[in-house]
């Protein structure tokens, strides 16, 4: 019961940021439509700073990069699935200009696998896989998202990228990965999150039709020239 007590914190948490109305909004996935080109007169819209989240915080590239790029995630999540190949083109074409960070946003208990399978990326990062265990798990989302039980499928992925899996299991219940994802949501919520994937570019929220790669890439050289 100790054990399970952070993760019912957790999901009473994230459960409480109008997932639903989220949801609808977003289950249909479409090609994102075009979002207005920034101009150099638009007014400024200031970043949002909100809780630290958990430190240190999963990223990827030069600490001292012009563009932060930050993801607010739910691993079982159809457009997040779709955006990661997105993400990895982005860091192809902007090298050391960019920096990423990943957030956990398990949508509960909308996704019922969501929780778990941030608990595996978390758990993973443990051993310092996380990237490695968070690109399986959305590589291979559809195949997981509709097992019976996902447990054995995470174990496998974790001897896959050569984790000692006895850690691993026991890691995936521990204090330490349960406050990550804990902070994570709390970062989230303090920035406005109410649904996933929610993207801040140096701490201004994407619009989720801003999302395609074509119009991602748009954003992210509109805020290089900021610089």
């Amino acid at each position: 019961m100790k054990r399970a007590l952070p993760f019912l914190i957790i999901v009473i948490v994230l459960a409480a940021a109008g997932v639903i109305a989220w949801e609808m909004k977003q289950s249909a996935v479409q090609p994102p439509v075009a979002a207005p080109r920034p101009t150099a007169s638009a007014p400024a819209i200031p970043p949002k700073v909100g809780e630290p989240g958990a430190e240190p915080p999963h990223a990827q590239g030069d600490p001292k990069a012009p563009v932060t790029l930050e993801e607010f995630g739910d691993f079982q999540c159809p457009p997040c699935g779709l955006l990661h190949p997105v993400l990895k083109t982005m860091q192809q074409e902007f090298g050391p200009a960019l920096r990423i960070i990943f957030r956990e946003f398990p949508l509960v208990p909308a996704h019922q696998y969501a929780l778990a399978a941030a608990r595996a990326a978390e758990a993973a990062g443990m051993q310092g896989k996380f990237w490695e265990m968070h690109d399986l798990i959305y590589e291979n989302q559809k195949s997981w998202s509709n097992a019976f039980d996902v447990r054995p499928i995470f174990e496998g992925y974790a001897t896959k990228i050569g984790l000692d899996v006895e850690k691993f299991k026991r890691d995936l219940s521990s204090e330490t990965v349960a406050q990550r994802i804990l902070q994570d949501g709390k970062r989230g919520h303090s920035m406005g999150v109410q649904g996933t994937p929610t993207v801040f570019i140096n701490g201004r929220e994407v619009p989720f039709e801003s999302l395609a790669p074509e119009k991602l890439r748009v954003v992210i050289k509109f805020e290089l020239a900021r610089k």
